[in-house]
C-alpha cells in the first residue's frame, strides 16, 4: 500500500534511495526550503506502509499573464517502486494543484533529450513537446520542453509547439 503525503522538511533527510539514481537531480538544502515555502501544496512525497520513500514530487507555479503555469522541477521514484503507476499519481496531484490552487493554462517540465524512457512516459501522460532547449543541461545535453494543457487554456494555445529550438537565454525558464 502507498501514502501520498505533502512533502515535510524531515523528508530531506529520508530519500537518498530515490535521489541515488544517476538521471535525478539533487539540489542544496536551501532550495528545496524555498519550494516548501513557496508552493508546498504542489510538494508530495510517496511512502510504503513502513515510511520507506517510494517517490516524490517538487513543483512550483510561475510566468505571467497567459504563460502562469505549473512547473515539474523533479519527479523521482526509486528504482524497485517503478513500473507500478506512481509517477502518475505524483503528476496528477501537482497538475491538480496547478489547476484548481493556483489557476494555471498548463504544466510543463524538462527532460534531458536522450532520456527516451521519461519521454515516452510524459507523452502516455498527455504531454507532448513544446520546444527543444539547447545546451540546458549544464550546456551538454538539450532538453525538451514538454506541456500539457490545463482546463484554463480552453483553446489548447500553450501546447501549440515551436518551429525551432531556443537557447536558455532566449527562453522564459
Amino acid at each position: 500500500m502507498t501514502t501520498i503525503r505533502r512533502f515535510v522538511c524531515d523528508d530531506l533527510f529520508k530519500f537518498n534511495n530515490i535521489n541515488l539514481d544517476y538521471l535525478t537531480e539533487t539540489y542544496y538544502l536551501p532550495f528545496y526550503l524555498q519550494y516548501l515555502s513557496k508552493w508546498p501544496s504542489l510538494l508530495s512525497m510517496a511512502e510504503d506502509v513502513n515510511g520507506k520513500p517510494m517517490g516524490y514530487m517538487i513543483g512550483k507555479a510561475e510566468g505571467e499573464g497567459f504563460n502562469w503555469h505549473g512547473h515539474v522541477t523533479a519527479v523521482s521514484v526509486a528504482p524497485e517502486f517503478r513500473r507500478i503507476g506512481l509517477a502518475d499519481r505524483l503528476m496528477h496531484i501537482l497538475e491538480e494543484g496547478s489547476e484548481k490552487i493556483y489557476d494555471g493554462y498548463f504544466v510543463d517540465l524538462f527532460v534531458r533529450k536522450s532520456n527516451t524512457l521519461a519521454i515516452n512516459m510524459y507523452t502516455k501522460f498527455g504531454y507532448s513537446v513544446y520546444r527543444t532547449v539547447i545546451g540546458y543541461y549544464s550546456g551538454d545535453e538539450d532538453a525538451l520542453d514538454m506541456r500539457k494543457a490545463l482546463p484554463r487554456d480552453v483553446e489548447k494555445k500553450s501546447i501549440i509547439p515551436l518551429k525551432h529550438p531556443v537557447y536558455p537565454t532566449d527562453a522564459d525558464l
